[in-house]
């Protein structure tokens, strides 16, 4: 399936800013399963410097610098990407988690030491005996890996309820567990939480999915938005992406921007500036699927 992704982040500040730095993580990563074509990175004002590498996690950064006073801020992307999901898994047919969680521990099996690290805490997911509680009861003795990631996928879409005012970026995961509500973030963040709290390594990904409009309906152009889900890792397989926002297992229609341990490794845009107050901070993402 091919995209054209155009992605706006528009920042109105109340007072001017003098000089600022920012980092933006927005251009699609190249997979086993998804090429990107195309890529162009806007930025008005134009930046006085700007310098593109790869982050400890190989995700591409773009580092800017505007040293001019300016009140507004506009970071424009568009992407042409191809996704070709690989062939059907069956997650019956995965080692039982018990045995994948041996490997992680002390001493580590030498073919797993790259997704050692998402075993452990991180800034914004913290392991906890109540989160492996509810795991294990997706994760049941003997389940296949998959299986259970799946099963707990569709635990947590059915547990917890989208409401897009009940967090910010901030809300911290607890908070999300005693509210039973949250987004995409959220979502992605208690998975892997809940796996980590079983001894499974697991990541946050970020990126876009394609909706579709009500039926008889035209697709509004720049509705759709940034999402989030999980993946955890399978031995023999590799990296198995789950999306408990959804109940779904990203396809087609799931685009990967980056990864990392959590929201804070893949954050679209941050930065620190020099004056500004307060501030306004308006997205809108379009996802065209091309013929």
């Amino acid at each position: 399936m091919n995209y054209r992704i155009t992605h706006r982040t528009l920042y109105d500040y109340a007072a001017p800013v003098t000089v600022s730095h920012h980092v933006a993580r927005l251009e699609p990563l190249g997979t086993a399963t998804q090429v990107r074509n195309e890529y162009a990175l806007e930025i008005l004002p134009v930046p006085a410097l700007r310098k593109a590498r790869r982050d400890y996690f190989g995700n591409k950064l773009c580092f800017f610098s505007i040293q001019e006073v300016h009140q507004r801020l506009e970071i424009v992307t568009t992407s042409r990407v191809t996704v070709n999901p690989g062939p059907a898994l069956a997650p019956e047919h995965s080692p039982a988690w018990e045995e994948v969680g041996r490997l992680f521990r002390d001493p580590v099996s030498p073919e797993v030491v790259e997704p050692y690290e998402f075993i452990f805490d991180s800034p914004q997911v913290r392991a906890s005996f109540a989160l492996a509680d509810y795991a294990k009861e997706s994760f049941s003795k003997g389940a296949p890996l998959l299986a259970g990631a799946r099963e707990l996928t569709r635990r947590i879409f059915t547990d917890f309820k989208f409401d897009s005012k009940a967090t910010t970026v901030a809300t911290p995961l607890e908070e999300v567990w005693e509210k039973r509500r949250g987004v995409c973030q959220d979502f992605a963040h208690l998975g892997i939480a809940c796996l980590r709290s079983l001894g499974l390594p697991a990541r946050y990904v970020s990126g876009y999915l394609r909706t579709r409009p009500p039926e008889g309906r035209t697709r509004l152009v720049g509705a759709d938005a940034s999402h989030a889900w999980f993946a955890v890792f399978c031995p023999g397989i590799g990296w198995v992406d789950f999306d408990p926002t959804n109940n779904v297992q990203p396809a087609a229609e799931h685009i990967t921007v980056a990864y990392g341990r959590d929201y804070g490794d893949v954050s679209p845009v941050a930065g620190i500036l020099t004056g500004g107050g307060r501030h306004d901070v308006k997205v809108s993402v379009d996802v065209e699927p091309l013929e």
